[in-house]
């Protein structure tokens, strides 16, 4: 297995995890939130999601994107189901980039985000987008046990 293969495998199951996660949101807790400048459950599935899509065009550039229009703005927040669903081609078309790459270029492709303060090679920059998706499923997480409710085994 390369290393292109192992991020893929890291994207691969860190979504797995998430998906476990985001499923057992009871519906009701889906707008909860623990205070009025968080997201809610719902919102936070989005920006992860979403999130994704942007670094997918930001790696294409290999760097920020200077205008930003998202698909996701558009579509109703209605379920994390009908989120998935949307983000799937997204999903796809970002999975299908990483594969793209060759081993050499972990190392040797500069990713420019100087705008918000960083320019990482690559190899560093998928790490953070699988991490950023890491953090927010253990908001999500810690969003559940605050408000009392069972929480996902993800340590299967």
């Amino acid at each position: 297995m390369n290393s292109i293969d192992l991020l893929i495998l890291n994207f691969e199951e860190v979504r797995r995890r998430s998906i476990k996660v985001w499923d057992s949101i009871p519906e009701q807790y889906l707008e909860w939130k623990p205070d009025h400048e968080a997201m809610t459950c719902l919102e936070m599935v989005r920006h992860v999601l979403e999130s994704e899509h942007y670094y997918h065009l930001a790696l294409r550039n290999q760097g920020s994107l200077h205008h930003f229009e998202s698909p996701f703005e558009k579509q109703p927040l209605v379920s994390v189901e009908k989120e998935l669903e949307f983000a799937a081609p997204y999903r796809e078309a970002f999975l299908e980039q990483v594969s793209q790459y060759k081993d050499e270029d972990l190392s040797t492709i500069n990713i420019d985000r100087s705008d918000v303060g960083y320019i990482r090679r690559l190899g560093d920059m998928l790490l953070r987008i699988a991490y950023h998706e890491s953090i927010h499923t253990g908001q999500i997480l810690d969003y559940l046990r605050t408000a009392g409710v069972s929480r996902a085994d993800i340590w299967d």
